[in-house]
């Protein structure tokens, strides 16, 4: 009884339940986000719906590596690694954009939207929990979220000085701290890759 797989299946069925509510949670909140993004004006909310949008596609590669061999589960977050990275330079190209062309945004509408997106990343984080020391898919899930809850108190934060200031340059620096800590996630999970492939090859 103790060899018949029970404990992986139930492990498995648990990552795959948890992968999906995340995915939802992110797809959705990157609707929202970038919506309000744009109809606000802010680098921030841009910024912040587009590492909602690298979440959820990481999502669904992990998705994908549940149950397989750790090779593909290493190769699945080294995907997730260049996509953070090329979402976070994209990131960066938007603050260069608005710091030429853009105009003061609405502060209100970025507390509000931060603030959702806060308690959507908080609700990603405490279902991350029991799986955040887990194999590297899992660990690279929860180096996204916890990076999701530094972004939102940042958006907050950038609201409350635009509102305050009555400038766009808190959100542009906001805007500029999300793009670097999305591309130091990036890299951070492709050193988790890189780690468990070795891992896996020592053990074959």
């Amino acid at each position: 009884m103790a060899d018949c797989g029970c404990e992986f299946e139930a492990k498995t069925k648990a990552e795959l339940r948890v992968l999906r509510i995340l995915l939802g949670i992110n797809a959705v909140m990157f609707a929202v986000e970038f919506a309000a993004g744009l109809v606000a004006e802010s680098t921030g909310l841009l910024a912040d719906s587009l590492d909602m949008l690298a979440d959820a596609f990481v999502y669904g590669i992990s998705l994908y590596a549940v149950g397989r061999a750790l090779s593909l589960k290493a190769r699945a977050a080294r995907t997730s690694g260049f996509v953070q990275i090329l979402l976070g330079l994209g990131v960066l190209a938007e603050v260069c954009r608005r710091f030429l062309l853009g105009n003061e945004p609405e502060s209100v509408l970025m507390l509000s939207f931060g603030s959702l997106a806060l308690v959507a990343n908080l609700t990603c984080l405490a279902l991350l929990t029991k799986h955040r020391k887990g194999e590297v898919h899992m660990r690279a899930s929860w180096i996204f979220s916890t990076n999701d809850v530094l972004a939102n108190l940042g958006v907050i934060l950038s609201g409350i000085l635009v509102a305050v200031t009555a400038s766009h340059i808190p959100d542009l620096v906001i805007g500029l701290l999300i793009s670097a800590l999305v591309v130091r996630g990036g890299l951070a999970i492709l050193r988790e890759a890189k780690a468990a492939s070795t891992d896996g090859g020592e053990r074959t």
